[in-house]
């Protein structure tokens, strides 16, 4: 066996297509018949454990396991089956023919009173909520900008510059102790949470994996360049208004001072990243390549469509 790391365990299957992959990275088990992935459900637990694993061996991989199967022509094939079912079901439900420009306005448009979940911790979550948030945000947040980094060699000019500025800040500008994914591990400190890298895969639910995966999708393959450029821009635009509504949640229920400020500097941070993602990544990206505004379009509405079910899936199992 080549060479191995010591990265997260595998985690427990959840069905045929991420029990077949599982155990085929422990060397006990036979890889699925990629043509299973048809007829699976494209959000669901199985389908989207087995993407993320898949996708996890381009990251940090999992402990004991080839690090050679990154590349396993076999394995890739599964793993090409299980993205087009994926996406497939992405371009049905997450496609809009609303141009690139209303879908960038609608983005700025803050309600005066909202109803999603950051709306929610903030005026209702309890400690107990929170940490549940932490936990499934996790997944996300440990990783947050490593995908969006593989982009960068599909870019040129002022959308590379800007692209390149803003995880420059995402990676903590020089220092590792505000490299973004390290305020999150404090926050998550403050929380009570275990903050090793990979923790509560177990505990992550179908939406938050579809999240995850959707970026490294977007990030892994050159063709959807335009689509990561859409997902950045999502992502950056809302995040500031979101994150001085989770940075009251944390500041009401007493979550701790890292807690607090792992929000209140995105409020910061990231109203100065939406006006260069719009300005000059995506400005520059669409001055290069003016084919690829559908693209971007798609990735930002699939994120937002995702997101929605993330958050339909939390408020339903906290408000039982």
């Amino acid at each position: 066996m080549s060479s191995q790391r010591k990265g997260p365990h595998l985690p427990q299957t959840r069905g045929a297509l991420s029990s077949g992959v599982i155990g085929f990275l422990r060397g006990d088990g036979v890889l699925p018949d990629p043509a299973a992935a048809r007829s699976a459900e494209p959000y669901g637990d199985d389908l989207q454990l087995a993407l993320y694993v898949c996708y996890e061996l381009h990251y940090r991989g999992f402990a004991g396991v080839d690090a050679d199967l990154e590349w396993d022509p076999a394995l890739l094939g599964v793993r090409a089956a299980l993205e087009d079912r994926f996406l497939t079901a992405l371009r049905r439900d997450a496609t809009e023919t609303a141009s690139l420009d209303d879908i960038l306005a609608g983005l700025l448009v803050e309600p005066v009173r909202g109803t999603g979940l950051s709306w929610f911790l903030r005026d209702e979550g309890e400690l107990r909520h929170l940490r549940d948030y932490a936990v499934q945000r996790s997944l996300y947040h440990l990783k947050e900008a490593d995908p969006h980094a593989w982009v960068l060699p599909r870019l040129s000019g002022r959308a590379k510059a800007g692209m390149a500025a803003v995880e420059y800040d995402e990676f903590g500008a020089g220092r590792a102790d505000r490299v973004h994914a390290q305020l999150f591990a404090d926050l998550m400190t403050d929380l009570g949470l275990d903050t090793t890298y990979g923790r509560y895969l177990d505990e992550g639910c179908a939406p938050m994996l579809a999240l995850v995966n959707l970026m490294s999708l977007f990030g892994l393959h050159r063709a959807l360049r335009g689509a990561l450029v859409g997902h950045f821009a999502a992502v950056e635009i809302t995040s500031s208004p979101a994150s001085r509504r989770l940075a009251g949640a944390m500041k009401r229920t007493g979550a701790g001072p890292a807690a607090e400020f792992f929000y209140t500097e995105h409020v910061e941070a990231d109203a100065v990243h939406e006006q260069v993602v719009r300005r000059d990544v995506i400005g520059g990206l669409l001055d290069d390549e003016p084919d690829l505004s559908a693209d971007i379009a798609f990735g930002i509405t699939a994120t937002s469509y995702l997101e929605d079910r993330l958050g339909d899936h939390l408020l339903a199992h906290w408000q039982v």
